[in-house]
Order: C-alpha cells, then structure tokens, then sequence
C-alpha cells in the first residue's frame, strides 16, 4: 500500500518569557497558496564610497493570507467539542493575543499608575518563529492582522475566515548574535549563504556574445 509523503506545515512558534523554549506552536491548518516577500537594503544614507556599506542584514517583511474552516470540525461534534461550542473563536484568540499584553501586566502597571510611578517600561511582545520549511526559520514580529469571518453557525460563532498576517522579520540588527532567538537569525542568514553558494554563478558569456566589463 502506498504511503503518503507527510507534508510539512506553515507554523508559529512562540517561544517562553525567558525567549529560549518553545511554550505554543501554531500550525495553520492550510498552507497559504503565497507568500509575498519585501526586502530593502539597511544601508548608510551617505553619497560617495560610503553608499555601497550594509550596516546590517536587509529590512524584510512577509505577508501571506491563511483561510480556516471548521466544516470538518463540526461534522463530528463529540470529536470535536471546541469547536462545536465556539466554531473557530478559540483558533482566532490564539492568534490574537500575539498582539495583546497578558491581562496581568495590565494590571500591574495600572496598580504602579495609581501608586504614583511616573516610567513604567512596556511589557514584552512574544518571541515568535515563523516557520515555513526547514530553510526558512525566522525570528518575526506580527505587525498587522486582518481577519473576515465568512460563515457562521447558527449561534454566530465563525466557522470559515480568511486571515491575513503581515510580519517584520527580526534579524541580527534587533536580536544580536546571543540568545535563542538571536542564534535562529544567524541561523537562517547562514543557510541563506549555503543556499546562495549550492546555486553556483554563471560567467559573462551567458549574457551574450560580446559582453565584457
């Protein structure tokens, strides 16, 4: 009997406060059908010899729409009670409180609000990784999520959503070379290396006869 590849998944993965052990993992439930990539070089703004130096690994940015559906969910509803009660709310939240601060830290900072402290330092946003195959792991920060509820069951509670995640990659320039996060950067930026140099280069004559510099 033919066996089925098992086909990797498109995840997050948020790491603990102490931003060196895996504490969730998000696996879309559909790869994306795309992934629309954005990098611009980090640069000195300065004329001359000056404008060929990198100060750092490029600006990126990623974008990819997920599309969720619980059709199958409530098909079975003793198999699958969350999502018989709540259809795909629970799935939502886990993703949304990536941009929330835990309620706890709301409320401490407010009690140092009321007891007169005039800094109180902003808390933390989760490490989060993106991963999207083993050659592409990256140290990200959700900066826009955009989320249509298609269809709903009879309580209001969505069952089908298209969801749309825009996501800053960290890199060496904001995480440094320490830590866990910091050692996926130079990670990543090393297999990107690897892949680059495996490629191979052509010559000038690829380009055409004649051609020289």
């Amino acid at each position: 009997m033919a066996i089925s590849p098992r086909i990797a998944r498109v995840g997050l993965v948020v790491l603990d406060d102490a931003g060196s052990q895996p504490q969730r993992v998000i696996t879309l439930q559909y790869n994306p059908d795309s992934l629309t990539r954005s990098l611009q070089p980090r640069g000195s703004s300065a004329e001359g010899g000056e404008v060929q130096r990198v100060s750092g690994p490029p600006n990126q940015t990623l974008s990819f729409d997920a599309e969720l559906d619980a059709t199958d969910q409530l098909a079975d509803p003793e198999e699958h009670r969350l999502e018989a009660g709540s259809g795909l709310h629970a799935y939502l939240a886990v993703l949304e409180e990536l941009l929330y601060p835990r309620v706890d830290d709301i409320l401490h900072n407010d009690r140092l609000a009321a007891q007169g402290f005039l800094e109180i330092v902003p808390t933390p946003s989760p490490t989060v990784i993106l991963v999207w195959s083993r050659n592409r792991v990256v140290p990200v920060k959700l900066t826009e999520l955009s989320i249509v509820e298609e269809a709903f069951d009879t309580r209001l509670n969505p069952i089908r959503a298209k969801v749309s995640m825009s996501f800053r990659v960290l890199s060496t320039a904001e995480l440094g070379t320490r830590g866990r996060a910091g050692s996926i950067a130079v990670g990543q930026h090393t297999r990107l290396e690897t892949l680059a140099g495996a490629r191979g280069f052509g010559s000038l004559t690829d380009l055409g006869p004649g051609v020289t510099l």
